[in-house]
């Protein structure tokens, strides 16, 4: 008796023990708890941490997550207002800001994920479909950056169009029409970002070829340029090569006329000094220049060329 008296003692201590465990709970800093009776929630979210009572095995616990939560979105090929078609990925972060309307609604983060999905994706989509792809490409419009040449070479039509909204109001716009939709899902949209946006393959292919086509019009020209600098140069320099020899050449002609003027006054000095005596100067440098060691010549002495070798000279 003593030992099933101990038993059932025993017994019903651990039985009080997990109604006491079943009947408490906490709720931590980071969680908010909806409590429901035969799955129908039951008086309002807690919503502040500590220890709190419920009936045991009556009524549970639902938590959920009191930080901000993830939306990341399937990349999706949406066309723009402008009829070009791009790839857009898209992020967004929510929190749940009525624990109750989201335990009605939704009853768990896989549930909120996938209205997200329909209503995010579809506003993104609306709000593409409405404005150009300058408008998702610019926030603003600021002038670029850029040197003269470059501003006169780039001829895309749309790199400074001017923009009435930009990347960052289209998100803005998606996230407030998107609020308007969830706010009856216990849920906010707290941001919404563009992850990434490009062109489909086949458009992408064609740009990446026509901004080679565009650079490489630019290269040329830079080429055609520096090779008609190239030759202006060429022909400044030969130009000036024929200055500098012609007036070397009329120097070298003045200098050779004055020094032969000077020679002919010296000649003429000499002559009218001493006649007889230039003209035998004159013949001994012919005789000097005309005759050599084997020339053998047949003249008389009596003529003038051979006058000044004769036996009464």
């Amino acid at each position: 008796m003593r030992q099933l008296a101990a038993s059932a003692g025993l017994l019903l201590a651990m039985l009080a023990l997990v109604v006491v465990a079943n009947a408490f709970y906490i709720v931590d800093e980071t969680e908010q708890v909806i409590v429901t009776q035969f799955g129908k929630p039951i008086g309002v979210a807690v919503m502040e941490p500590g220890l709190n009572f419920k009936f045991p095995f009556v009524q549970r616990v639902n938590r959920f997550e009191k930080r901000f939560l993830e939306w990341d979105g399937d990349p999706n090929q949406v066309p723009t207002r402008d009829k070009r078609f791009i790839w857009v990925d898209t992020y967004a972060r929510w929190r749940i800001s009525d624990p109750l309307l989201y335990f009605q609604r939704l009853r768990d983060e896989g549930g909120a994920q996938s209205r997200l999905d329909d209503i995010l994706d579809g506003e993104t989509r609306n709000a593409i479909a409405n404005h150009d792809l300058i408008e998702l490409v610019r926030t603003s419009n600021r002038t670029p950056a850029r040197n003269e040449s470059a501003e006169e070479k780039d001829t895309d039509p749309d790199a400074l169009a001017p923009i009435t909204d930009g990347r960052n109001e289209l998100a803005d716009e998606v996230r407030q029409k998107g609020n308007a939709r969830v706010i009856d899902l216990g849920i906010e949209i707290l941001d919404f970002r563009f992850k990434r946006i490009n062109y489909v393959e086949e458009v992408r292919t064609e740009v990446y070829t026509r901004m080679i086509s565009e650079r490489q019009r630019i290269a040329e020209e830079y080429r055609s340029e520096g090779q008609g600098e190239a030759a202006r140069i060429s022909g400044d320099k030969d130009r000036q090569h024929k200055v500098i020899t012609s007036e070397a050449y009329k120097t070298a002609q003045e200098v050779k006329g004055k020094a032969d003027a000077a020679a002919a006054d010296i000649y003429a000095e000499a002559y009218n000094r001493d006649p007889e005596f230039y003209r035998f100067l004159k013949t001994m440098e012919l005789y000097e220049d005309t005759l050599g060691s084997d020339t053998e010549l047949i003249m008389s002495t009596q003529g003038d060329y051979l006058k000044y070798l004769s036996s009464d000279r």
